[in-house]
C-alpha cells in the first residue's frame, strides 16, 4: 500500500497542446509561455501528451521533455499528469519509469490504442502500468474515439488497485457517469473529457473538466466550473451557450487543428502542426475562424458572475 496520502483531483485540467516551430521542432519557450498562461488564469492541473497534444506524432523522448517542461513551469503550483499512450504495455512501463525521473505528479493512462483490446485485456494493461509507476493514476476511458470501453463494472472490478484515482470519461454517453456514480459512489474521482458536454457533466456530480478549449480559454473555463460548484446553474448556463459553438470544435477528428487556430487567434499560440496533419485551408478553416471570431465578438465579461 501506498505510504502517502492520494490526491483528490478536482477542477478544470486543460489537455495542453504540444508546440512546435514550423519545422516541426519541439518550441519549448512557446510552451513555457503557455503553461504558464494557463495558471496564472486558474487552472487546477496540467496534463500532457494527449490527443490533443498530438502524442501519436511525438517520440518517448519528446513526450517526456514536454512533461518535464510543465513541471518546471508548475514548479508545484498545480499536479502535471503525464498521458501514457503507449502501443505496448512494455513500451508504457519505460516511459513511466522516465516520467517517475522528472517527477511528474500523476498519469493519464489509456486502456489500449491502436489495438483494440477486450475487457479482459484493457484491465490488465491498466492494472500493470500503474502498479509500476505507483503514481496516482487517472483513466481515460474513450471508445468513440479508441473503440476500447471500460464499463462500470470494468471499473468495480479495479477498484482494488490503489493506484487509479480518477477517470476521464469520453463515452459521449452523459447516462455513464450517473451509472458509474452508482456503481461507485465516490471511489474515483471523475471528470468529464467531451468539451460540449461540460455543463451536463457538472450537472451530475463530476469533479472536474479535462478541457480541451481550456488551452485558449482558461479563465471562461474556470467560470464555468466555479458557476456550477456553487449551483448557480442559469447564470452557468448562460455562459456556456455561449462557449458551445467554440466547444464543438474539440469534438472532431481534426480537434488538434481546430484548437490551434482558436489559440492562434486568441494570441497564446500557433497553427504548426506536424506532418501528417496539416493547418486547415479553405472553406474549412474559413468556417472555424468564424466561429472563433464570433466567440471573440461576444465574449463575456467574466466580472458580471463575480
Amino acid at each position: 500500500m501506498s505510504s502517502r496520502p492520494l490526491p483528490q483531483w478536482r477542477g478544470i485540467f486543460p489537455a495542453v497542446t504540444t508546440k512546435f516551430d514550423a519545422d516541426e521542432n519541439l518550441d519549448v519557450p512557446a510552451m513555457e509561455r503557455h503553461f504558464e498562461f494557463l495558471i496564472a488564469n486558474g487552472v487546477d492541473g496540467l496534463v500532457t501528451g494527449g490527443s490533443l497534444g498530438e502524442a501519436s506524432t511525438l517520440t518517448l523522448e519528446e513526450k517526456l521533455q514536454v512533461a518535464e517542461i510543465a513541471v518546471k513551469v508548475s514548479a508545484g503550483r498545480v499536479p502535471v499528469l503525464a498521458n501514457v499512450s503507449e502501443t505496448s504495455t512494455r513500451e508504457a512501463l519505460r516511459y513511466v519509469d522516465g516520467a517517475n525521473k522528472i517527477g511528474v505528479q500523476g498519469l493519464m493512462l489509456m486502456p489500449a490504442v491502436i489495438y483494440v483490446a477486450d475487457a479482459r485485456e484493457a484491465m490488465a494493461n491498466v492494472r500493470t502500468i500503474a502498479n509500476a509507476a505507483q503514481l496516482p493514476t487517472m483513466v481515460y476511458n474513450n471508445p468513440v474515439a479508441y473503440r476500447v470501453d471500460l464499463t462500470p463494472d470494468n471499473f468495480v472490478e479495479l477498484a482494488d488497485c490503489e493506484w487509479l484515482v480518477a477517470i476521464k470519461e469520453s463515452t459521449d454517453n452523459i447516462r455513464r457517469l450517473t451509472d458509474l456514480r452508482n456503481a461507485l459512489g465516490t471511489r474515483y474521482q471523475l471528470f468529464i473529457g467531451v468539451d460540449d458536454l461540460s455543463f451536463e457533466g457538472l450537472a451530475l456530480g463530476c469533479d472536474g473538466l479535462l478541457a480541451g478549449l481550456c488551452t485558449s480559454f482558461p479563465a471562461e473555463t474556470v467560470a464555468l466550473y466555479r458557476l456550477m460548484q456553487a449551483k448557480r446553474y442559469d447564470e452557468a448556463l448562460k455562459l456556456y451557450q455561449w462557449f458551445t459553438p467554440l466547444l464543438h470544435l474539440d469534438v472532431s477528428t481534426k480537434l488538434v487543428q481546430n484548437l490551434k487556430l482558436v489559440e492562434a487567434m486568441v494570441g497564446v499560440g500557433n497553427e504548426h502542426v506536424r506532418r501528417p496533419r496539416l493547418p486547415l485551408v479553405g472553406a474549412e478553416r474559413e468556417r472555424v475562424q468564424a466561429i472563433i471570431q464570433k466567440g471573440l465578438d461576444t465574449r463575456p465579461d467574466l466580472r458580471q458572475f463575480f
